[in-house]
């Protein structure tokens, strides 16, 4: 049984922090691969700070810091962030992977047939031109099937 703290619950991860050598290079590629723009009313932020990012919906954010990538430092890493989609957006990434050119861990082009079926979800796994490890995952199994080929 969990327990409960007293006028404490957790809502949603705020953001991750990613290091990354130039901000400005990064949120574009973020943009074109997830869709997440630069939130504006933080921007002043990125001065001495981070650069924010964010979903348009504004639930999910990156926070970029300019310094050195994790490939370089691997104790000082987390292992993967997921973002969950539903299954037309799971189809809708997969089918725009040609355009994208995202690379696996193994620096192996990704392919649309790389997608991993977990029985009770569906993933596909890449890296960014930093090494910070992604995944694209969705729960609605039965429909992602449905839509693909």
């Amino acid at each position: 049984m969990m327990a409960r703290m007293s006028g404490f619950t957790v809502e949603q991860i705020d953001h991750v922090e990613l290091f990354v050598p130039d901000q400005r290079v990064a949120a574009q590629w973020y943009e074109r691969v997830f869709g997440m723009r630069v939130l504006t009313e933080f921007e002043h932020w990125a001065d001495d700070g981070p650069l924010m990012l964010t979903t348009p919906e504004a639930q999910t954010k990156l926070a970029l810091f300019t310094g050195e990538p994790a490939e370089s430092r691997p104790q000082a890493s987390f292992r993967r962030v997921a973002f969950r989609v539903d299954a037309a957006g799971f189809v809708a990434f997969l089918n725009r992977l040609t355009e994208l050119e995202l690379k696996t861990e193994t620096g192996a082009t990704l392919d649309r047939d790389d997608w991993v079926d977990h029985d009770e979800s569906l993933s596909i796994y890449f890296v960014d031109p930093w090494h910070h490890r992604f995944e694209i995952t969705t729960y609605e199994i039965v429909r992602a099937h449905d839509l693909l080929p």
